[in-house]
This record gives C-alpha cells, sequence and structure tokens, in this order.
C-alpha cells in the first residue's frame, strides 16, 4: 500500500511561494487538502474536511500541516477512528489561537487540545514567530508527545520565510514517506 503525502494549508491557504505549494510542485502525487472556506475557517468543518482526506486516501497517510492546520489535526485526532494509518505528522508554525493576533473569522479553535497524538509527530517552530511564543510551541508538542525542531529564526515559517522548497522540511518527512 503506497504512503499518500496529505499537504493541509493554514489559514488562507498556501501561496505559489509558500513551500508547501513548492512541495507539491516537485511532487504531483502529493494531495492537498481542500477547505470550504479558506478566509472563514470553522474547526468542525475543517476537521471535517481532513477526516474525508484521509478516508478518500485509501493508503496510509503522512500529514503536513502550516499553522491552523496544525490545530485541526489536533482536534482530528481526539475524534478519529483513522489514526492507525497515519504515519507521521509534520506540524509547522502553530499558532496560538489564544493570541491577540489569531485572526477573529477563525471559528471553534479557541481551545487546543493537549492529548497526545496516536501517531509520530514533529512540530516545527520559529523562534520569532508572530503568532505564537517559543514557549507555546514547546508546550504544545510536549503534549502532543512530538519531538520539536526548531528553525531559527523564520518568521510564520511561510512563503515570506524564504525557505524556498525548504528542504530541511522534506528530509523531516522521508523516513514516514518508505
Amino acid at each position: 500500500m503506497q504512503t499518500r503525502v496529505l499537504i493541509l494549508p493554514g489559514y488562507g491557504d498556501s501561496d505559489a511561494q509558500h513551500w508547501q505549494s513548492r512541495w507539491q510542485q516537485l511532487h504531483p502525487d502529493f494531495i492537498r487538502v481542500q477547505q470550504s472556506d479558506w478566509l472563514n475557517p470553522e474547526c468542525a468543518t475543517w476537521v471535517q474536511g481532513l477526516e474525508d482526506a484521509v478516508r478518500a486516501a485509501d493508503s496510509n497517510v503522512v500529514l503536513v500541516a502550516h499553522s491552523l492546520s496544525c490545530l485541526v489535526i489536533a482536534h482530528w485526532a481526539q475524534r478519529t477512528q483513522l489514526g492507525a494509518r497515519v504515519r507521521g505528522a509534520l506540524l509547522v508554525a502553530v499558532p496560538d489561537s489564544c493570541s491577540a493576533v489569531f485572526p477573529d473569522t477563525i471559528k471553534g479553535f479557541a481551545h487546543t487540545p493537549s492529548q497526545p497524538l496516536s501517531f509520530p509527530s514533529i512540530v516545527v517552530a520559529s523562534s520569532d514567530d508572530p503568532y505564537a511564543s517559543l514557549h507555546y510551541t514547546q508546550d504544545r508538542a510536549a503534549e502532543w508527545g512530538s519531538r520539536l525542531v526548531v528553525i531559527g529564526d523564520h518568521g510564520h515559517i511561510n512563503g515570506d520565510s524564504g525557505l524556498g522548497g525548504w528542504e530541511q522540511g522534506q528530509a523531516l518527512i522521508a523516513s514516514w514517506r518508505k
């Protein structure tokens, strides 16, 4: 059974300069999870979108999440029966949903699950992310049972971070894709 890589963009989707979009250009078999409303996300709807995508993959999956989708995975992991199909999850730039800069158009994410994930995971953090302190991210990684990787000062680890195809990130998921 082939392992599928599911790309889960955050709020607003990932633009052409974002490393997630570049990964999809390099790997046409990577599947972007489409959400119904990129600018007015609702937790239950996005969680259902992930559930539907994992079910449709009909194989084991690697989840590659940016920002808000990291929280989607944490919520999904507490509700799904499909967690055993996840070979690993890369959770990049986990946002603090209680932060003053968290967009008010995002609904249902006020509580972030703190239970350990039932699958291997890596949380990747920037030391100067405007959407979460490094301390906050360290706490989420510890609660979720995730390995923490801090990549230095790269803002929100998005298209503006200058990472290009972000080879370091691709290396982090390589063993899960085998």
